[in-house]
């Protein structure tokens, strides 16, 4: 008898997190998903097939207990989907620096600094996935807009280029994933599609992926994006 997948999603208390905790247990997938407080959404989809841990992303020493708390579990996929998005439509010399750099650390530093964590828990022919943006696209920013989110994810997308470099001797892949523009309390509510068409997008991406090495920047359709 085959044995299920088993998923590690970093940031699932609400929006897509949730999501693909909920589309993932459907597929038939085990789930440990990570909460930074208590979600009551996250509980409601309490299984036998589903795990619940709390961590902070930007607490090292928080990241190491999780991971000594998980022993010597593998899994075939690790998720980070946690960010934030604040100041997102101020332009940056409006944005107080201690808030653009919070930004920087939660979107770019934290889920590079997570994965390196978890790196060797990660089954041959597994994936580490980022959830990145369209936005961090250097090469599709012509009107400018959504600044330091903007930044975030597209050092985000160079962290994990050397990310992938360095480790490209493990058997597993790297994707940066977009999501599309959601409705979500981040994408707001005149958003082009809903979570479970995005999530459904992504899985399909992302079960594609499985047994590939190096590194891909897709969004949930599949289609590769411009660095």
């Amino acid at each position: 008898m085959t044995e299920p997948p088993i998923a590690l999603i970093v940031g699932a208390s609400r929006g897509l997190g949730l999501g693909l905790v909920e589309a993932l247990l459907g597929r038939g997938w085990r789930v440990t998903a990570t909460e930074r407080k208590r979600s009551p959404q996250l509980a409601a989809l309490a299984t036998e097939a589903l795990a619940i841990e709390t961590v902070d992303i930007d607490d090292d020493d928080a990241v190491g207990a999780l991971r000594g708390r998980l022993g010597a579990r593998s899994f075939d996929l690790v998720f980070v989907v946690a960010g934030v998005a604040t100041a997102i439509a101020d332009p940056l010399h409006h944005v107080p620096r201690d808030v653009a750099a919070q930004v920087y650390v939660t979107n770019a530093v934290s889920p590079i600094r997570f994965a390196e964590a978890f790196a060797d828990r990660v089954t041959p022919g597994g994936t580490i996935a980022f959830m990145s943006s369209i936005l961090g696209s250097v090469t599709l920013n012509e009107n400018g807009g959504s600044e330091t989110y903007r930044a975030s994810k597209a050092a985000l997308n160079t962290y994990a280029r050397s990310f992938e470099a360095r480790h490209r001797g493990r058997p597993f892949g790297v994707l940066l994933l977009h999501p599309g523009w959601v409705r979500t309390d981040m994408g707001g509510a005149d958003a082009d599609i809903d979570i479970p068409t995005s999530v459904a997008g992504m899985i399909e991406v992302i079960e594609g992926q499985i047994g590939r090495r190096g590194i891909a920047y897709p969004d949930y359709t599949g289609q590769p994006l411009a660095w």
